[in-house]
Order: C-alpha cells, then structure tokens, then sequence
C-alpha cells in the first residue's frame, strides 16, 4: 500500500550491522542443536524458575543489578560451553540482551594493513613487513578475547542509550502541556469539532512530524433528540428528567447539553409503561433468581453500572424479556470525594466502530446497513438522586460509617413510564494521524493514541489531556530528530474522533488498513483520559509489556521523594486501544492516575461518560504535573520499543499470566494445567534462546534480529478469540477487573451454567482456551525450530 493511502510508509529496510551481547549468561555453546536434543541440559534450563507468585505481584525490577553487575556476569563468559548454572535469574529473570553500540567498521576491523616505510631498503621493509605481520596476528588474538573479556560497550550502550532517552523527555515540560490543554479545551467551548481537528493538524505539521494528514470517515451516529427524555411515576404522575429535576416548562426551556446528553446512544427509542424490577448489578445469577420468582415480559430493570460489561448484563436482560432499563451508579461505588447525586451521564451501547457498516470500513461504494438501534431494550441512564425518589429513599446513606446502597424495597412496586427519544444522522468522523518515520524498520508502527470529541458530548476534558501530553511527546521527539536523530521504528500519532460513541475513528481506521496494520503495528500506547484522579497511578500493560511497564514505575517512584502507590494489570480498559489488541493482538500499555477507591470498588465504571468540567481537570493536577509525570512515563516506553532493536517484549510472561488465570480455585480446570506447564517450557526455552545466538556474529545480520522480533511481535495473537459474549475482550490475557485473575470467559461461562442443567457452555469455553494454550506452546516450538534451522543451514 502506497504512503499516500493514509500516509502509510512503505521504505525499504535499511540494514546496519549491530553487534549485540547476550545480559547474565554464558556464551552459548557451539551445536545450537545438540544442546536443545540434550534432555539433562534441558532440565537445567528449566531449574532457572523463579517462583510465578513473586513475578507476578512484584514485576521484580528491584532485582535488577547495575551496570557493574552486569559487567561483572560477561566477564565470566569466556568458556565456550553453555554453563547454565552460572545464569543467574535473579540478576535478569527475562533473559533480556542488550545493544552494544554500532560498529560500522566491524568487518573491516581486522584486515588493516601494516603501515609502510617509503624511505628504506629492500631488505629493512622486509623485516618490518614480517615484524609487521606477525605483531598484527599477535594482535588480533589479544583483541579478540580482550573483546570476548572486557565487553565494555554493553554498559556504554546501554548507559547512552539512557541518557538519549533521557535528554529527549527532559524537554517535556508542565507549563507546554497546560498551555496546549487550555488551547484545545476553548477550541470545544466553539462547539466545532472541526476546528479542534485543524489545530491538532496544524501543531502536529509545524512541530515537524511527517505525512500529517485527515483521514475520515462518513458514519452513523446517534444523537440526543429536540428536548430531554424523561421518567414518570404513573401513581402521583410526578415527571422526571434523568437527572431528576421537574419536567416543568421552565426546566425544559431551560435545558442545558449536559440534560440532553444523558442518554444511551443507538439505544431502541419510544415509550413504555410497566413495573420496575430491581435487578442490582444484573448478574446471571441474580436474573435466574429473579425470573423464577415472577415474570420479567416487557418489564423495565433498574440497573447498577459496575462489575460486568454493561453490553453483557443488557444481552442478558433482552434474553430475559426486559423490555426497558433505568440505569444508574450506585454512591457507594463511588469515591467519596465524587458527589454524585444530581449528575447525568452518557454510554454507548456499541461495541465499535460504525453500526452500518459492521466489519468493514465506512468508505465510498460500501453497503450500508439500517441498524439506527443495536438493542430492543430502551435504556436511559438516570441520577442517584432520581432512583432515590422512584423508591422513596434518601441518596447515599451512611450508617456507622458503612454506605447503604440503593435498592427498590421487594415488597412496594413501582409503575413508571419512560420515555427515550433519539437522532440518528450520518456525520463525518475524522482522524488525524501523523509519522516520525523509523531508520532502519520504518514499516513497523508504534501507534501513540489519543482523542478528540466528534461533536459537543458527554466524556469530559480527557480528551484535551491525552492530546496535550501527545503534542508534548511529539514535540520532544521532532526536537531530537531536527539534530539528525531517528528512532528505529516509525512513530505513528493518532488523534481519533468519534471514541465516545463506540471507538468509530479508530476501528475504522483499523478495517480500512487492516492488512497493512496487522503485519506492521507492533504496540499501542494509549494516552485515553489519562488524569482521572490524583492519588495513584494505575498502569495497564498486556503481559508481554508488563515487566518494562514495571520498570518504568519503579524509575518513576525512585525520582520522587513520595511515591503514590502504583499496580499494573492486564485488564479490559475504555479507549481505542480496543481494536488493536482484540483484532490484531498488538501489546499495549496505558498509564493513568486515578483515585484509589474507584480501583477498589466494582469496574465497568468508566463505561459511564460524565460531563466534566475542564477546572476539574487543574483541580486535580493544578501544576500539571501529573501530566507530566504521564508524559515522560509513557514517552520512555514508546522510545523502548521503537528504538531497541530487539522488541522489549517477554515470551515467558505471556506463560506466567496463563499460569496465574488457572491458579484460583476454579473447577473443572484441571484439564487446562499441563498444556499451561508445556506452554511454561516452551517460553523458557524461547526466553533463553532468544539471548544465546546474540554472542553469535552471525546475530548482528539484520535479518536474524528481524526473524526474532517477528515472533515477539506475534506472541499475543494466539489468544484472541472469534466470538466471546458481549462486552468482552477477544483477546483473553485480559482479565475483567484487578481482583479476578482467571480467564473472563470461563469465569462467565461458569457463573451463567450455574442456572443450566447442562455443562455444554463452559465446556465449549473451556475448549476455546486449551486451543489458545496449544497454539501459543506451538508457536514458540515453531520459533525455536526457526532458528534451529537456521543455525544447521549456517554450520
């Protein structure tokens, strides 16, 4: 595909010979494949286990040594067989290897020729010409097992290639970004998304990134109606806005955006009158308890947000017969700091990208579908404060310290009649997308997201923080790169529209180039509302990303004199980093400073999308130095992985977080724990031999180091799923929340079988996730016998 289709690069690799060496490990033995056939050897490997609890609650970079522990390990490296008992896992436990720096005179090192003497006889040329040879054969073996001794570049390299990343983010500063934030956040105040989009564009082009250009898309969205929906009690005939105020003429002449946009968009749309049904969260269990006692036909839930997929827990209730939802947040799932009584919010009920053309791209010629509902439930979010009126109950009441939820009293029953009325038009969604194009792999993206409001909605000033942090990251890179500097990897900024009404720019981007991205995309990092809270940063990483997420956490707290507590997870999170790593398996990362409660309390939370006010915004971080903190945070890993040149990903990891989802006491899982302990080996192996062929010269050719970062760039794709219930992740690493470490779909297939006489679901479940244990276990065997083959075919 040409650069001039959404400015996608297609330069040739410009290979440069590297020289590597291998971290913490002897070099590796000649007859690659006699030690892989060698069953006591492969025993010993297998003794280098650290135990799975302390690497997966304590990603283990406080084990990590200095740069003289380092040397002091290649200094031992002399002998040329593999001593595994001299690796120590405690000094590295991923089998990491590290750049020396570039040798462009390599091959040319050693065949200078001696010097020569124009002004003497025949036979003093002689002798010094012998003297000459003999010196520099005596030469080259000092040199060479000097070299093989004293790997000194490994720590320079490893040192400069700090320091680079280094000078690179010190020219991020607080002040940029807050200037930047409040730019964007008056552009909204004009109502015109368009006008945001041009000065994304414009600042993107002058700071120097390349190729910045619009790529848009036509699609359906679906939009607040002329005036309010509301809730009546049939009883008194009192109405209701949703977010509980009189439906008086006043009220509505009065109504602001924020009354308009509290709505479920491409919910169905009418009016219903019927019973309402207390359905607390709207688990499996609680409906089969519910639906047994009466009868649900046409009824309307009330329904909390949190703890489920809210698309998961309306398939369940439309399968149940509900015919409408009154959906809320309960306070006491809430910081107390929120106060949440009166305040309306937004959701959208589609699972991505544009309902009419789903699964393929919105562009000219394609087919569209009428699809202006993607429910038959009419769903509106409601206030706290309105709940407590339908059941005549005080708001978030606190007894002796313990808040009481909201709930409907089982014996009263309530008749309401809701109204939901909605838009749906097609408008143009537009995303902006700029490159810092990579020197030697410019075909392999490391895509930087943020986002912008496609028209005047609900989300709040996120938007305007991730996309000041991504001005900030990209000035600092094509300040660096005005000096003649270039990553190794292309740098990809994307700034999408139409996120708040299902992730549309983005998957539409992602349909419309899908076998370009699929084959060059090789991480995400997302910059989604990263200012949530101001108490702890919470980092989210797909486990192939975890350990250098980790690292970077713990650099972070060693700068500052107090660190905030920090944890990192592999979980279902909002944002557009949604289709990449559920179609593509791209490994991704997001940092974000959130309140503690809110990770405490029941998650799907932020599936709700409240109109916060931008001072809220300077509330939390007055000095902007949150924003900071997030900017240099996420910028050293994006510099990581475009710049090493070996993938920073980890093989075992993806094994371990595999290990850990069988660890809880889940039934009838047994089946799943020995192709877990093959895929276990199998990453080890891969883990170690990954470092093993770095000492070998033939590792500096380019196409070896390319071979190795096609697998890692691959890991994660053999555990993402055709179909997964609604509101799921495809790719199944990720887990529902902090607290529930097993695999969500058969945690979903248990809970929902409960109510069955038959096992047959989490049977099926259970088949999807030993298939995904066995393709990965095969895919790294098949890496192994890649490089295998390659060795033999050199020797």
């Amino acid at each position: 595909m040409g650069e001039n289709e959404a400015g996608l690069p297609h330069t040739s690799l410009q290979g440069k010979k590297m020289a590597y060496q291998k971290v913490n490990a002897d070099q590796r033995a000649p007859g690659h494949s006699q030690y892989l056939d060698n069953d006591d050897l492969q025993a010993t490997a297998l003794d280098l286990e650290w135990d799975m609890e302390k690497e997966l609650e304590e990603p283990g970079f406080d084990q990590y040594q200095l740069d003289s522990a380092e040397n002091q390990n290649l200094e031992n490296s002399e002998t040329a067989d593999l001593n595994l008992d001299s690796i120590q896992p405690a000094t590295s436990p991923k089998g990491r290897f590290q750049r020396l720096q570039e040798e462009p005179d390599y091959t040319t090192r050693y065949t200078r020729s001696a010097p020569k003497s124009n002004h003497c006889n025949f036979c003093r040329l002689l002798k010094i010409l012998c003297t000459a040879i003999i010196l520099f054969i005596f030469g080259i073996l000092i040199g060479y097992y000097a070299h093989k001794k004293c790997p000194s570049n490994s720590t320079s390299s490893g040192t400069l290639d700090r320091q680079l990343y280094q000078e690179i983010l010190k020219t991020i500063q607080a002040e940029d970004i807050k200037k930047t934030f409040r730019n964007l956040i008056q552009l909204y105040r004009s109502e015109d998304d368009t006008e945001i989009s041009k000065a994304i564009k414009t600042q993107w082009t002058s700071l120097g990134l390349e190729d910045v250009q619009f790529v848009n898309y036509s699609v359906l969205l679906n939009l607040p109606g002329p005036s309010p929906s509301s809730v009546t009690l049939s009883s008194s005939g009192q109405c209701f806005h949703p977010n509980g105020q009189p439906c008086s003429e006043d009220a509505r002449t009065h109504s602001s955006q924020d009354l308009l946009y509290s709505y479920a968009a491409y919910s169905a749309k009418g009016t219903l009158e019927a019973e309402v049904i207390d359905v607390s969260y709207g688990n499996a269990e609680d409906l089969t308890r519910i639906t047994k006692m009466r009868n649900v036909t046409n009824q309307i839930a009330l329904l909390k947000l949190g703890k489920w997929p809210l698309l998961y827990k309306l398939s369940l209730l439309e399968k149940a017969g509900f015919g409408g939802v009154l959906l809320y947040i309960d306070p006491c799932d809430l910081p107390k700091t929120a106060s949440p009584g009166s305040d309306t919010f937004m959701v959208s009920l589609n699972p991505g990208g544009d309902p009419s053309t789903p699964g393929y791209p919105s562009v000219v010629g394609s087919f569209r579908q009428n699809r202006s509902n993607l429910t038959s439930l009419l769903v509106q979010p409601i206030s706290a404060a309105l709940v407590a009126k339908l059941i005549s109950s005080s708001t978030g009441g606190t007894k002796n310290g313990v808040c009481s939820p909201l709930e409907l009293p089982h014996n009263e029953k309530r008749i309401v009649n809701m109204q939901v009325q909605t838009v749906t038009k097609f408008k143009t969604v537009t995303n902006v997308v700029g490159y810092l194009k990579g020197l030697t792999s410019p075909d392999r993206y490391v895509l930087v997201g943020s986002h912008h409001p496609t028209a005047p909605s609900y989300g709040g000033p996120g938007w305007a923080s991730g996309t000041a942090i991504a001005t900030a990251f990209a000035q600092a890179l094509t300040l660096r790169a005005q000096g003649g500097w270039r990553p190794g990897r292309s740098v990809v900024f994307c700034s999408w529209g139409g996120t708040v009404f299902g992730n549309i720019g983005s998957y539409e981007w992602g349909e419309d180039f899908k076998r370009v991205l699929q084959r060059n995309v090789v991480a995400y990092v997302s910059l989604h509302s990263p200012i949530r809270g101001n108490s702890s940063l919470h980092s989210v990483a797909s486990p192939s990303l975890q350990q250098l997420v980790a690292e970077k956490n713990n650099l972070n707290c060693s700068r500052r004199a107090q660190c905030p507590e920090t944890n990192i997870s592999s979980v279902q999170i909002q944002g557009d980093a949604d289709y990449f790593i559920n179609h593509f398996g791209v490994p991704s990362a997001q940092f974000a400073y959130e309140d503690i409660k809110t990770l405490q309390d029941p998650s799907f939370l932020s599936e709700a999308l409240f109109p916060k006010d931008a001072t809220k915004i300077e509330e939390m971080d007055p000095f902007f130095k949150l924003h900071e903190t997030i900017a240099k945070l996420s910028g050293e890993v994006i510099l990581q992985i475009a710049n090493e040149p070996v993938l920073p990903f980890n093989a075992l990891d993806i094994a371990l977080e595999v290990q850990n989802s069988l660890k809880a006491d889940q039934p009838n899982t047994h089946q799943l724990l020995a192709p877990a302990s093959r895929l276990r080996e199998s990453a080890e192996l891969f883990q170690s031999d990954e470092m093993r062929p770095a000492n070998d010269p033939k590792e500096r050719v380019p196409l070896r180091v390319r071979m190795l970062n096609d697998i890692l760039q691959d890991m994660e794709k053999s555990f993402l799923l055709q179909q997964v219930p609604p509101g799921f992740y495809r790719n199944i690493l990720y887990h529902l929340d902090e607290k529930t470490s097993q695999f969500s779909i058969l945690l979903e297939a248990w809970e929902h079988g409960k109510s069955l006489t038959s096992n047959e679901t989490f049977q099926e479940a259970l088949s999807k996730v030993l298939h995904s244990i066995n393709s990965a276990q095969v895919y790294f065997k098949a890496g192994l016998d890649v490089f295998d083959s390659v060795l033999v075919g050199k020797n």
